[in-house]
């Protein structure tokens, strides 16, 4: 039960390692004329890894990590690692988050405030929240993971135990990508404590989502031959950037030597994720979402050895016959570049307590459009208070 204090405090001299790798980096050529095609092109990356090398500052970020109060505490022999900010609002709502892959809590850096301190960030005290929001074990600093099994359910009854830890009887749920499915399973494991989950989402990541979800092949009956082209096309699109996900669900391992030896490997892995998946109006991933977040997102991947942990998550997620129990939790949906295909598979009775449609984001919403999503997040809570 005990939960210890916790700050970030990267050594110099894993900095200094970092920085060495970079100078010392072998470059891959490249074929011309190619582009994005065949993953993030040589000079786009020569360019970024320049930046990171120089003029990005891990120690002011380091520090605006450290503005919030982290903690950890060890749960079924995992070791788990939280931001827990508590609102000034003797009101406010618990609010359990729960980012996905490849991300971590950096994630939230914009949205904490406004969601714990609405009044201070234009809003009104009885939309605040206390905000939990755990590293899911084998990211950033919920490691080491010392044994096979920790996916999704796993994650989940874990989550429960931290909110009961933490003294909320009573809590909302919020996620997106993996965390969508752990947020959706805790409603499920936990549902006597779950007030309402809220998911983010984007067409992208639903039709990623479709093999692992019940019957997922029955939701594409019944569309109309717009949405059903729609599907195909997106489909097409999620298949053409899946290499990722068959290689961490099929062999984690083999890939793990490559993004804990290289620094630029590990960057190139998931910047090329950023790109694809962040609103499709951006040419490049920093101008979806501000380039120091962004790296400062690898950076923990990096400096924490996470990137092989991650690929294991995915792997006992791919390979888990535990899909949790069904949430009667209200449950609200937050889709970021809308296509009406979404709701016609995912609500097709229109079920949900909340659905929402925005036409800007993507896939990090929390990093994209923070302002859309801490408002959506505050009208789809506000009944359940």
């Amino acid at each position: 039960m005990n939960i210890q204090p916790f700050e970030v405090n990267i050594p110099q001299a894993d900095l200094d390692d970092l920085h060495e790798r970079l100078t010392r980096t072998r470059w891959s050529d490249e074929l011309p004329g190619v582009g994005w095609s065949r993953g993030v092109p040589l000079g786009y990356l020569k360019e970024l890894t320049e930046y990171w090398q120089n003029e990005y500052d891990w120690r002011q970020w380091e520090a605006r990590l450290n503005e919030f109060p982290q903690f950890t505490t060890s749960i079924d022999g995992q070791n788990i690692h939280i931001l827990h900010v508590r609102s000034p609002e003797p009101g406010a709502l618990p609010l359990i988050i729960s980012h996905g892959y490849p991300s971590s809590v950096v994630e939230f850096l914009s949205i904490v405030g406004p969601l714990t301190d609405p009044v201070s960030h234009g809003g009104v005290a009885a939309d605040a929240f206390h905000v939990v929001a755990p590293s899911i074990p084998g990211f950033g600093f919920s490691t080491p993971v010392r044994e096979t099994g920790w996916e999704m359910a796993r994650t989940a009854r874990a989550f429960a135990e931290l909110m009961d830890r933490l003294g909320y009887t009573r809590y909302g749920a919020q996620g997106g990508d993996v965390g969508a499915g752990i947020v959706g399973m805790l409603a499920g494991l936990d549902g006597e404590h779950v007030a309402a989950v809220h998911t983010n989402s984007d067409p992208l990541a639903v039709i990623g989502a479709l093999d692992y979800l019940p019957e997922g092949a029955a939701r594409l009956a019944g569309l109309s031959e717009a949405d059903r082209e729609a599907v195909e096309q997106t489909k097409a699109i999620s298949e053409e950037g899946s290499g990722y996900l068959k290689l961490q669900s099929n062999r984690p391992q083999t890939i793990a030597y490559s993004l804990t030896d290289s620094p630029i490997g590990q960057l190139a892995w998931i910047v090329e994720n950023f790109k694809e998946w962040t609103d499709q109006a951006a040419e490049l991933p920093e101008d979806a979402v501000d380039l120091d977040q962004l790296l400062t997102n690898v950076s923990i991947y990096w400096f924490t050895r996470t990137g092989a942990s991650a690929a294991r998550f995915l792997y006992e997620t791919a390979h888990s016959t535990e899909w949790g129990a069904p949430s009667t939790a209200p449950q609200g949906w937050a889709l970021f570049a809308a296509q009406p295909f979404v709701r016609a598979m995912m609500d097709p009775d229109h079920d949900n307590e909340h659905w929402s449609e925005f036409d800007r984001g993507g896939h990090f919403p929390a990093m994209e459009v923070p302002d859309l999503l801490v408002g959506d997040v505050r009208k789809f809570f506000r009944p359940f208070r």
